[in-house]
C-alpha cells in the first residue's frame, strides 16, 4: 500500500464479468481526469497461447490433469508482486500486453495469442489491475499485501459457468464439451487460487441469478441483469454512508450489517457511488503529498 503511488486490483476468475467492472473504473478516471496505468492480469501468464497447449499436453501425459491458466505453475506471481511492489514504492514498474485477438495483435505486428516485450509503465497517477489473481497468496509470493483498493467480482458458480460456455461457445467456437473440459480442468486451482482471494478483498460484488441455473451446461442464455440481485459485502463497513446508498439505489436492503443486496440492473450505479469517492480519496492525497 501507497500513499504516493495508490494500487487499484479487481479480481476474478474467467467470465467473472471482472471486464464489465474495468470499463465502470474508466468511466470514473475520464470523468475525473486520473491517469491510470493499466495492467491486465493476462500479461503475468508464464506461457503463450502455443506454449500452453505444449505445457497442458506435457502435463497430461505425466499424469496431470488439472494444469491450468489458474496455478502457480502457469503464471508468474513473483513477478506481478514485484510489479506491485515497485510502484508502490516508486510510481514505475514494468509491463507487458497479452494479445488475445488479431484485432490486439495488429499494431504490434505479432499473431494473436503472443505476448509483446516488457516496457516501462505510462506516467501514472496510480495504477490498475484486473485479472485472475490480483489478491492471490502463495509460498513465493503475497500479491494482496500491496493494492490499497482490492475488488472481487465473482458470480454464483453456475452462472460463472454460464457466462464462460457462452462466452467461449459465441467468441472463441468452442463446444460445449470442450468448455466443460475447461471447467473441470480448472477446478483444483480454483479452489486452491481463486477462491480464497475473496476473504482478502475490500468489497466483494456477487451476481445472483433469480432464475433457474442448476443445470449451466444446458443453459440456454444468460441470465439478464433484471433476472439477477447483486450482492455488495464490505469487509470494513466503517465509513460507507449507508442510508445513502440505499436511498440513491432503488428497490436494494441490506443483509447484514456489512452487506447490500441490489437489483442486478444498478450493479454499475452502485459501482460508480461507492467507487468514485474513493478513487478520488486516494488520488486527492497523493497530490496533497506531492504538491500537486
Amino acid at each position: 500500500m501507497s500513499a504516493k503511488h495508490p494500487i487499484i486490483a479487481i479480481t476474478g476468475s474467467s467470465g467473472a464479468g471482472t471486464t464489465s467492472v474495468t470499463r465502470t473504473f474508466e468511466n470514473i478516471f475520464r470523468r475525473e481526469g486520473v491517469k491510470a496505468a493499466v495492467v491486465e492480469g493476462d500479461s503475468f501468464h508464464r506461457y503463450d497461447r502455443k506454449e500452453m497447449k505444449v505445457k497442458m499436453t506435457e502435463a497430461e501425459a505425466a499424469g496431470n490433469s488439472s494444469f491450468s491458466h489458474f496455478g502457480d505453475e502457469a503464471n508468474l506471481f513473483p513477478e506481478l508482486e514485484s510489479l506491485f511492489r515497485d510502484y508502490a514504492e516508486t510510481g514505475q514498474g514494468t509491463a507487458r500486453k497479452y494479445l488475445h485477438n488479431d484485432e490486439e495483435a495488429a499494431p504490434y505486428h505479432q499473431p494473436p495469442g503472443t505476448f509483446t516485450a516488457w516496457e516501462p509503465l505510462p506516467e501514472s497517477e496510480l495504477l490498475f489491475y484486473e485479472g485472475l489473481h490480483g489478491a492471490v497468496v502463495t509460498k513465493t509470493a503475497n500479491v494482496a499485501q500491496h493494492p490499497d483498493l482490492l475488488v472481487g467480482v465473482v458470480p454464483v458458480v453456475n452462472l460463472e459457468w454460464i457466462q464462460k460456455i457462452h462466452r467461449d461457445r459465441n467468441t472463441r467456437g468452442y463446444s460445449t464439451e470442450a468448455v466443460t473440459d475447461v471447467i473441470l480442468r480448472r477446478m483444483p486451482d480454483y479452489v486452491h487460487y481463486i477462491v480464497p482471494q475473496f476473504q482478502r478483498t475490500h468489497i466483494n460484488f456477487q451476481r445472483v441469478p433469480v432464475v433457474d441455473t442448476s443445470n449451466p451446461f444446458i443453459a440456454r442464455t444468460i441470465p439478464t441483469a433484471d433476472e439477477s440481485l447483486v450482492v455488495i459485502r464490505f469487509a470494513n463497513p466503517r465509513g460507507f454512508d449507508f442510508p445513502y446508498l440505499l436511498s440513491m439505489l432503488h428497490d436494494s436492503w441490506m443483509s447484514r450489517a456489512n452487506t447490500i443486496v441490489c437489483p442486478g440492473g444498478k450493479m454499475e450505479l452502485a459501482m460508480q457511488l461507492i467507487f468514485t469517492p474513493m478513487v478520488m480519496r486516494l488520488v486527492e492525497r497523493r497530490r496533497k503529498l506531492l504538491g500537486g
